[in-house]
């Protein structure tokens, strides 16, 4: 009830909290933050951030320093994450360069995977656990699923490779493979960027890159999709290398997900 209570009424909670500072007591006070507090749908970061100041103004750090726990570490899980994700990449390019070391390439991938599953996951506990995030709560959940999503993707083209045994990719697939390599990278340096909102207008532009290398994409696939149906007399073949084209076109599309996240996470902060 409380935290439903808490939500409906925000911005009379606020007012009469700072109206309190000087005419209410200090347990009314109290309940006011702990009303605030019991709300984890709040998408308030700044006025949550001017409520802590007040209180830590009026109670100290002792007290209050329970109530914030720290939120600089979701930068470095997103860093650490884009990290994973350019590495991944760069084994699946490996990966359809190298078809004769297929399993030892589809581990790789495997691996990185899961570290990067593991950073998802304590990002996401993080989040429950702190009061004042430096995003919006949604954009931070937003944010590290969609590049969860990225490679999850590159998973499912190692293991599709493996379990269709597919012997030999074409120029086109490697292709595909490069250019998820680029949109990888240049993720991972908006993501860099994105703890900092003096960088917005580098953001966006890398942002816009994305955009560029995911139609880019399209058009490589479009092409093979064009000549695979053309040329290729054998179906199961066709079948395989399709499958395996339309995943690394994927991988792109998730590639511009994520940085439409960051372009709308930075249009709402700069």
């Amino acid at each position: 009830r409380l935290n439903n209570w808490a939500y409906l009424n925000f911005n009379r909670l606020m007012r009469i909290y700072f109206c309190g500072q000087f005419l209410f007591s200090t347990h009314l006070k109290s309940f006011l933050l702990a009303a605030l507090k019991a709300n984890n749908r709040f998408h308030h970061p700044r006025l949550l951030q001017l409520l802590s100041y007040f209180c830590h103004k009026q109670w100290g750090d002792v007290m209050f320093g329970r109530f914030m726990p720290k939120e600089g570490r979701f930068f470095d899980n997103f860093n650490e994450h884009a990290t994973l994700m350019v590495a991944c990449a760069q084994e699946l390019n490996a990966f359809l360069r190298d078809m004769g070391n297929r399993e030892a390439h589809a581990r790789n991938v495997s691996d990185l995977e899961k570290k990067a599953d593991k950073i998802t996951h304590d990002t996401i506990s993080l989040l429950h656990q702190t009061f004042v995030t430096p995003l919006d709560r949604d954009d931070i959940h937003k944010l590290i699923s969609a590049m969860d999503d990225v490679l999850d993707l590159m998973e499912d083209v190692a293991e599709c490779v493996v379990l269709y045994d597919v012997r030999e990719v074409s120029d086109s697939a490697r292709k595909l493979a490069e250019i998820c390599v680029s949109c990888t990278e240049k993720v991972k340096v908006a993501v860099g960027l994105l703890s900092n909102m003096d960088n917005a207008q580098a953001i966006l532009k890398i942002c816009n890159e994305i955009d560029a290398l995911e139609s880019e994409a399209d058009r490589v696939m479009r092409s093979a999709m064009s000549k695979l149906f053309r040329d290729e007399p054998d179906t199961r073949e066709l079948i395989r290398l399709k499958a395996v084209y339309e995943l690394l076109e994927t991988i792109t599309d998730r590639c511009e997900d994520t940085a439409n996240v960051i372009e709308g996470i930075v249009l709402e902060n700069s």
